[in-house]
């Protein structure tokens, strides 16, 4: 039988650090948690969001709050995010990551660990940005990506952002590894893609993980899977 307390303790509200996995979106998780309080508690209504929305091919921590705590998902959504990021240099996609195929070949010879360094000294700081038009962002009441996959050439205005921290975790050309610490609104996507550009180059981003946003550490989530197996064992 369900737990009514447990069901209370969700209703009154639960902070939920969730491992998001590969090829999930965000609602896919946010989602998954309503049916499993639903199902598992007999939980009837029940508030459930996320704070900060994470690229299906990203993995990593995304923030789940449940009942009364949704009031604070945008306490957490301002706070600075770090992330992983590996980048492909030399080539390009029309989505700046493996969403789409390859358009554009660069070359890469040039391409020292020395210049990488430098050219990444640029991006710390505050910064414009523009954002990937295959984003979630709202257009006139439409969302950003729905306009690229009509193949539209839209150009999406810049948006100041703030790279706290950029680190070189490794040099393997043509892949190189990233650790950034960045303010809300930043698209690791299109950083990519400028950190390309300025080495006079094509780059898109092929891996990305959410490790940390504010104090609160992928270290410390948990998959879905084993959110629900946690549920499951609490009613049984």
């Amino acid at each position: 039988m369900p737990n009514s307390n447990e069901s209370n303790d969700f209703l009154e509200g639960k902070v939920l650090l969730i491992d998001k996995e590969y090829n999930w979106t965000s609602f896919d998780a946010v989602n998954k948690i309503r049916i499993l309080l639903k199902n598992l508690l007999g939980i009837k209504k029940i508030k459930v969001g996320h704070a900060g929305t994470l690229d299906p091919l990203a993995t990593g921590l995304i923030i789940v709050c449940t009942g009364k705590m949704t009031k604070q998902i945008t306490s957490y959504q301002d706070q600075e995010k770090e992330y992983e990021a590996t980048i492909k240099l030399g080539e390009t996609t029309p989505s700046f990551d493996l969403e789409s195929a390859v358009d554009m070949t660069f070359p890469t010879d040039h391409i020292t660990e020395e210049k990488l360094k430098a050219v990444l000294r640029i991006f710390e700081g505050e910064i414009d940005q523009i954002p990937p038009l295959f984003s979630a962002k709202y257009i006139n009441g439409t969302r950003a990506y729905e306009y690229a996959r009509k193949g539209s050439d839209l150009k999406l205005n810049a948006q100041k952002i703030n790279i706290y921290s950029i680190e070189l975790v490794q040099f393997d050309m043509p892949f190189v590894k990233l650790r950034i610490i960045c303010s809300k609104g930043t698209y690791i996507r299109a950083l990519a893609r400028d950190i390309g550009l300025s080495l006079e180059s094509g780059a898109y981003l092929s891996e990305l993980r959410r490790t940390r946003i504010g104090q609160l550490d992928v270290k410390n989530a948990i998959t879905i899977h084993e959110f629900e197996k946690i549920l499951v064992s609490d009613v049984t």
